[in-house]
């Protein structure tokens, strides 16, 4: 049986219905494309691995919404009231999602299940909107299918390149993730609940009126009250993520950066960048000790630190008193100011940002280093300490283009060294950053040394493998052995010997015959 619409009584002309109609398609277009974005967003900073989160939620929600459009088919009868309840459902599962999700990452450690679940829940309900849509536009005015297709579909990609581009430009910066997606829920819902109760009233029953104003008011309701919580939401979900100590929460233009611990908390100082542990206070010393000094062995006027922007590196260049310049490109300006500014991270790092031969960037390590002009002296050391490479942003940060264009910036005799991830728990990943630096050439001397209990790049939620070790690859181009400088300072971590048996560990480890990394062909994560 074949379902032809029956023309609608409408309040207005029909050419200004079908236009309230199309501008109804725009705006519940831009909601589901910011919802879409919403979900990748979050799963990326609290999962990881943002390509297989971007996939997760993408190819879930494209097959739910040919579900949903299946599903719909049963409610074409009643085209207006299933449009009605289809906007207010979608309104409260995409504006409550990433409150839900944040909610099951901070109290339960666990944020894929409830991934999966709501990209699927909000694509069966995308879904559904186009062919109750197309119902109701031809009720409006019949034309041929393929016009009304066409007029359709032209609204929901226009909305949806709004949407696409207010996420990003708008709703995050001024909003955040969470008031940003239930303000957008609320806009859904206004959305699809005044076209239906206005425009198309005369296809509702009484009953049916109250009942969708009743639950609109009720949507809007709970979206306005998840909005005025989500300041003690947030502070109550930090607390279960990085415990009581928490004392500083930015959520800069790049990332979220939290301190905790440190002073008189009792507990010591640790710095998360999206909820991984950068760094911590209870063995940070070994970690920037096995990093830098290595690379110091040689000549080293001129240093400079990608990454780093904690200060933690830089503090332990600064302890060789012939180093005129230190140079440090840091992404997110935040972590540099809290460097500075916050009391006991500046007494961590010995206000080494302070210091008149240090001069601070912040910028893109790659595009920095794309940028420098031909004739600019060259650095005596490079280090690398960078995000772990096993993130896919951080992909490009292990390529080989980018260690050319690091090695094109290294003096004679000069050294570069980079951390490379744990060597037990992703042998994989460490030996392809090996791989990749010995592609351009460069003769490499891989070590390992052991980590305690709390690793920078350890993920808060204890799931997967703990890293219990941190792996550096040093290169040059020449022969290279890791070894202490002759007139180092005295360290309270490394010593000559351990660092020798360091680099055995790393080698007994080998995996030969890997391929390298490059931007066309990554390699990273696992």
């Amino acid at each position: 049986m074949i379902y032809r619409p029956v023309s609608a009584r409408l309040p207005v002309p029909a050419g200004l219905g079908r236009f309230l109609v199309l501008t109804t398609v725009f705006i519940c277009a831009a909601c589901g494309l910011v919802y879409e974005l919403e979900l990748v967003a979050l799963a990326s900073s609290l999962i990881g691995d943002s390509v297989t989160q971007a996939s997760v939620v993408l190819s879930v929600m494209v097959f739910a919404m040919g579900m949903g459009s299946l599903l719909a088919k049963r409610l074409r009868g009643r085209a207006a009231l299933g449009f009605a309840a289809v906007e207010a459902a979608l309104a409260l599962a995409g504006g409550l999602s990433a409150m839900a999700l944040y909610a099951c990452f901070a109290w339960f450690g666990q944020a894929r299940l409830a991934l999966v679940a709501f990209s699927l829940a909000i694509g069966v309900l995308i879904g559904a909107e186009v062919p109750l849509l197309m119902t109701l536009i031809q009720r409006i005015r019949r034309q041929d299918a393929g016009g009304a297709v066409a007029d359709l579909f032209a609204a929901d990609y226009v909305g949806a390149l709004v949407g696409g581009l207010a996420f990003p430009f708008l709703l995050l910066p001024v909003l955040g993730q969470l008031t940003g997606a239930l303000f957008t829920g609320a806009v859904n819902a206004a959305a699809g609940g005044a076209l239906v109760l206005w425009l198309f009233r005369g296809d509702l029953s009484a009953r049916a009126r109250w009942g969708l104003l009743v639950a609109n008011v009720l949507v809007l309701a709970l979206l306005a009250t998840g909005t005025a919580l989500t300041g003690p939401f947030e502070r109550a979900a930090r607390r279960a993520v990085y415990g009581e100590a928490v004392r500083v929460a930015v959520q800069s233009d790049v990332q979220e950066v939290v301190l905790a611990g440190g002073g008189g908390s009792g507990t010591p100082l640790a710095l998360f960048l999206d909820g991984r542990l950068r760094v911590s206070g209870q063995d940070e010393l070994r970690y920037h000790e096995a990093l830098v000094h290595p690379a110091m062995a040689g000549p080293r006027r001129r240093v400079l630190v990608l990454g780093g922007g904690d200060g933690l590196a830089v503090r332990e260049v600064l302890r060789y008193a012939d180093v005129a310049s230190v140079t440090v490109v840091e992404l997110d300006p935040a972590v540099l100011r809290l460097a500075r500014t916050d009391r006991d991270l500046a007494a961590l790092n010995h206000g080494a940002l302070h210091d008149p031969r240090v001069r601070t960037v912040a910028a893109d390590a790659f595009e920095w280093l794309r940028s420098r002009p031909a004739g600019e002296a060259p650095y005596d050391v490079v280090i690398s300490d960078l995000p772990d490479p096993g993130i896919t942003p951080s992909t490009k940060l292990y390529s080989q283009e980018f260690y050319g264009l690091a090695e094109r910036r290294l003096a004679p005799g000069g050294r570069l060294v980079v951390h490379a991830g744990p060597v037990g728990a992703r042998p994989r990943v460490f030996w392809t950053v090996e791989a990749t630096l010995r592609s351009l050439g460069l003769a490499t001397a891989p070590y390992r040394v052991e980590g305690g209990p709390a690793v920078p790049g350890r993920r808060p939620d204890g799931h997967g493998a703990e890293p219990d070790d941190w792996g550096f690859v040093l290169a040059a181009r020449e022969s290279i052995s890791p070894q202490l400088p002759v007139d180092r300072p005295r360290l309270r971590s490394l010593d000559p010997a351990e660092l020798a048996a360091a680099a055995d560990a790393a080698e007994r480890g080998r995996e030969p015959g890997l391929p390298p990394s490059t931007l066309m062909h990554p390699r990273y994560p696992e």
